[in-house]
């Protein structure tokens, strides 16, 4: 692939996340702690899905991404977002018979509604999950 072609599938990605993360969801959740949480779920750009979620957890946001590829040994690089920047980043392998992963982080709880992004992408394929909520 050329410098072009990669600059040009890295601005779409990025566009589509910005766009998913402001158009799930107009309804913030509940920040209080133990529960009011929120979930959306979605395709990815093959046959995977991908699942996002975010409760109230003592003042802060428990966030968990989700990617179910019902292939076990893949590697996913994942990057969840929060209001814009990264809060969290890395690398999971897919597992058990489901060939899924799951991560899950704390964030800090912003005052008024948190946007709330999630990526990941199949190293060897290049499948992309993205998806987002506000909370």
């Amino acid at each position: 692939m050329n410098t072009h072609h990669n600059i040009v599938r890295r601005t779409a990605a990025t566009a589509s996340l910005l766009l998913a993360v402001g158009a799930v969801s107009t309804f913030p959740a509940a920040a209080q702690g133990g529960g009011g949480g929120i979930q959306h779920r979605g395709s990815c750009s093959h046959s995977s899905d991908w699942k996002l979620s975010a409760k109230g957890d003592d003042g802060r946001i428990e966030v968990e991404g989700e990617v179910d590829s019902n292939v076990s040994g893949q590697t996913w690089t994942w990057r969840i977002l929060h209001n814009g920047s990264t809060s969290a980043h890395g690398t999971a392998t897919t597992g058990g018979a489901s060939g899924s992963f799951t991560v899950r982080r704390l964030l800090v709880n912003t005052a008024g509604v948190d946007s709330i992004g999630w990526r990941a992408t199949n190293a060897a394929s290049g499948e992309t999950c993205v998806g987002g909520l506000r909370f």
